[in-house]
């Protein structure tokens, strides 16, 4: 920015995720059906990332969207994920949406929980 000051992207998600959001819905029979990341209360490290399908998105939810493909995020969980990224890994170890976190400060093996620092 002009005086300096940086911005810092909400939330963005690559297009291996949105292809992926899109292939679940699908194949659900929910082609309309945006993928819900929420964080929760819990895991073994206190917070939880929470990902569903669900038919609609709340007028306060942060919309992401590619060729139809739709990611929402509460104002809540926005605020545990600012400057986070959704990706999709396929591996060895199965298949699974990954969050790079900046604001986690540590997690555990699995990669679903962390807490903050």
């Amino acid at each position: 920015m002009p005086d300096g000051t940086a911005t810092t992207a909400p939330f963005s998600v690559t297009p291996r995720a949105f292809q992926e959001v899109g292939a679940i819905a699908a194949r659900e029979g929910r082609p309309g059906a945006v993928l819900r990341l929420a964080v929760l209360a819990g895991g073994c490290s206190g917070f939880q990332y929470s990902f569903a399908l669900d038919d609609a998105v709340a007028a306060d939810d942060l919309v992401l969207e590619d060729a139809g493909r739709r990611v929402a995020i509460d104002p809540v969980s926005l605020d545990l994920l600012r400057g986070a990224q959704l990706d999709w890994a396929d591996e060895l170890i199965g298949a699974h949406f990954v969050v790079s976190n900046p604001q986690a400060a540590s997690g555990c093996g699995c990669g679903v929980s962390f807490s903050l620092g």
